[in-house]
């Protein structure tokens, strides 16, 4: 399609082959595809999306088509795209695609620029980039939108602090929020597709190595527990006196991020915020230290700190893994150039919980299309009947039943004048 950029349309059949090996963990969107292939909810809306172009992402986006959707993909991150899948989206699917594994960050922008002349009805986002672009720079393109969706919890911070500011423009459904999405992709998916990327990028033993998780997030937590199952010896840094509690009650050592990288052989940000690695902690690392990140975007490593304190460029010493030498003869290893680990030296999260995530940013996706008119110009969070069906589905496919409530016990539950 000549409305498209990605690296090479011979990969076309690889990633179809890609593609249809993901669908097969993939049943809860695959019944939400033949429903939205009968009723064309999204009939004669224009989308854009800036997600990671996945395999799994491609099955999301046959289901917007199907839905009726006139949809444009883009990417969310330089590092995370699959060119074969990339290339049998355009040349199978017909979805126009604009990503290359890669791409510097001048194409990645002129990429979004293009997902957004589209002139979307719809966003669909992994970190906001479409949404903060449209309100900074593409703003002519405000009236048309009836709203958006948002994928992940960095972009949800980012949306949030623009509708405390009163600056966010159309209404944007948080699938982030909902429970099907956050605590299994967040903690099952990046749990094991962070640890997948760091033993790609490095082939480390983790076994009795001083793992720091820093956050303990559902992320952190996800990735905290893996770290330990493959005998790593988990350390965890918080700012959350809650969140550190719990993480000291699940039997991880707490403790400033100073301290734990005076002592730590492997480090990985989950938290979402900038320069949670910064120079002064370069400074103390051991010698041969590994550095990653989880989150979203490749400022939660300090990476231009990181830089001022070494002799010269770095060196790649494997793919995906810079070496910093410090000037004492130190050597730091930044894996991927602080981007995510999970997608960049691997391939992100297990198709089963993207199953419902995705899911979520279907029925998001109706659900704004539906009630687009009534909803104000803030953030919301996925209804909970939507959720619970996603669940319901969900649990169908694996072959797994569970109890429904007598009559009695809903007039237990819904009574007050019911007690011992």
């Amino acid at each position: 399609m000549s409305n498209s950029d990605i690296k090479d349309n011979e990969l076309a059949e690889g990633g179809r082959r890609r593609i249809e090996w993901a669908e097969r963990e993939m049943p809860v969107l695959k019944q939400i595809r033949e429903r939205f292939a009968k009723e064309k909810p999204l009939k004669g809306i224009r989308l854009s999306a800036c997600l990671h172009v996945t395999s799994e992402t491609a099955s999301l986006a046959r289901t917007l088509v199907a839905g009726g959707a006139d949809l444009v993909l883009t990417a969310s991150n330089p590092l995370s795209t699959q060119d074969d899948v990339a290339a049998a989206l355009v040349n199978i699917f017909e979805v126009p695609t604009f990503a290359i594994k890669g791409e510097n960050n001048v194409t990645y922008y002129k990429h979004i620029s293009a997902a957004l002349d589209h002139k979307p009805h719809m966003t669909m986002d992994d970190g906001a980039d479409l949404v903060s672009t449209i309100h900074k720079d593409r703003r002519e393109l405000i009236p048309g939108i009836i709203g958006g969706t948002e994928e992940t919890t960095t972009g949800v911070i980012r949306l949030r602090a623009m509708a405390a500011d009163g600056m966010l423009q159309f209404p944007v459904i948080a699938v982030n929020d909902a429970m099907t999405k956050h605590f299994f992709d967040n903690r099952y998916g990046t749990g094991q597709s962070t640890l997948d990327g760091i033993i790609r990028a490095t082939n480390v033993l983790l076994a009795g190595k001083n793992f720091v998780v820093a956050g303990y997030g559902w992320c952190g937590r996800g990735l905290a527990s893996r770290a330990r199952g493959m005998g790593a010896l988990v350390i965890v840094t918080e700012v959350d006196p809650l969140k550190a509690l719990e993480a000291v009650m699940d039997g991880f050592q707490v403790m400033p991020m100073m301290a734990a990288a005076k002592i730590g052989d492997i480090f990985c940000t989950v938290t979402g915020d900038i320069n949670v690695v910064d120079h002064n902690h370069f400074e103390v690392m051991k010698d041969g230290a590994i550095v990653a990140n989880s989150g979203h975007f490749n400022v939660e490593i300090n990476i231009p700190g990181l830089k001022g304190l070494s002799k010269g460029d770095p060196k790649l010493v494997r793919p995906f893994v810079e070496q910093y030498e410090m000037k004492d003869g130190r050597k730091i290893n930044v894996l991927a150039e602080g981007r995510l680990i999970n997608l960049a030296s691997a391939e992100g999260h297990p198709s089963s919980v993207m199953d419902m995530s995705f899911a979520n940013q279907a029925l998001a996706a109706e659900f704004m299309v539906k009630n687009a008119k009534t909803l104000e110009k803030r953030v919301y969070s996925v209804p909970a009947e939507v959720d619970a069906e996603i669940a319901r589905i969900k649990l169908s496919a694996m072959g797994v039943k569970i109890d429904t409530l007598t009559p009695q016990q809903v007039k237990y539950l819904n009574s007050w004048e019911e007690g011992t």
